[in-house]
C-alpha cells in the first residue's frame, strides 16, 4: 500500500520544517504555509515524510499507510 500524506493548512504556523526535511514533497506558500507538492510520496521519499510529520510543531501532517 502506497504512503498517503494530507496537511492541514488552516492550523499551519509556517515553521517550515517541513520543507526542510522532505523539500520534495512540502513546499510553502507566499505567506509560508505548507504546500503538498505530491500527497503520495515514492519509497525513496517515505523516511523524510515521516520525519517531517514527527518535527512539524503544530502537528499538521496526517501520514497513512
Amino acid at each position: 500500500m502506497a504512503m498517503r500524506v494530507t496537511v492541514d493548512k488552516d492550523l499551519c504556523i509556517g515553521a517550515g520544517q517541513c520543507v526542510v526535511t522532505a523539500p520534495d514533497v512540502f513546499d510553502q506558500d507566499d505567506d509560508g504555509l505548507v504546500e503538498l507538492l505530491t500527497d503520495t510520496p515514492g519509497d525513496g521519499d517515505a523516511e523524510a515524510v515521516r520525519d517531517a510529520a514527527h518535527v512539524c510543531p503544530a502537528r499538521v501532517i496526517s501520514v497513512e499507510e
